[in-house]
Parts: structure tokens; C-alpha cells; sequence
């Protein structure tokens, strides 16, 4: 498996908006950490049904979500991988984000089954 082709194909899937093209790339048993949340490692989904609402929900905050200058990272023997970009959109209410981000991939058998968000806090 090309770790960093996928991780192209997985930010070209995300600024597509194609949550089956993502889901695609995630074992059932995937595990997604998002940035914010009540806990530590913000909020977490298990399950690829979870991790999918989870995703669609950044779809419906941020529409016109994009993930730009991409740098892909790769670790071939930990079959991780780490992706930086910069995340802009619009929220619905109108409020423009942009934002500096990575995420931290771990995969098994050619499939994502844990994907590990961050982002910079912009005050």
C-alpha cells in the first residue's frame, strides 16, 4: 500500500465532499478523534457508521469545507501517516474559519482504523 497516495486521495475525497468516496478508506472498526470536545482527546467515534455521521456533520457546519496545502507524511513501518493543510470555510451562520490542522492516519490491511484530528486554537 502507497500510504501517501491514499493520503491524497483521502484529502481530495474530504474537498469533494464524498462521504461514500471517504468511507471508503475506513475498516469497520474505525476510530475517528475530532478536535473539540469535553475530554482530552476532544470527541470520539467508533464504528464506521459513527465516524461517518461524525463527518457528515462537519459537512453541514462548515459547507464549502476545504482542506488546502496539503503536506502528506508517512511512517510505512507504524502504517501511520499525517497530513497538514489549511482548513477554510464559511459556517452557516456566516463566520469565516481558517485554520491550520494535521491528521494523524493509522491503518491495518490497507484501511484507515484511526483518524487522529488538530487543529490550531485561533483567538
Amino acid at each position: 500500500m502507497d500510504i501517501r497516495s491514499t493520503l491524497r486521495e483521502l484529502c481530495d475525497a474530504f474537498n469533494a465532499h464524498d462521504l461514500d468516496r471517504i468511507m471508503a478508506f475506513f475498516a469497520d472498526d474505525c476510530v475517528l478523534e475530532m478536535p473539540r470536545g469535553n475530554n482530552p482527546w476532544g470527541s470520539r467515534f467508533e464504528g464506521k457508521r459513527n465516524v461517518r455521521d461524525a463527518l457528515a456533520t462537519r459537512f453541514e457546519g462548515l459547507p464549502d469545507v476545504h482542506y488546502g496545502d496539503g503536506e502528506h507524511f508517512v511512517d510505512a513501518a507504524a502504517d501511520t501517516g499525517m497530513s497538514k493543510w489549511m482548513l477554510t470555510g464559511t459556517t452557516r451562520e456566516g463566520v469565516k474559519k481558517e485554520v491550520r490542522g494535521c491528521d494523524f492516519y493509522t491503518f491495518r490491511d490497507g484501511k484507515v482504523i484511526r483518524k487522529d484530528s488538530y487543529w490550531k486554537i485561533v483567538e
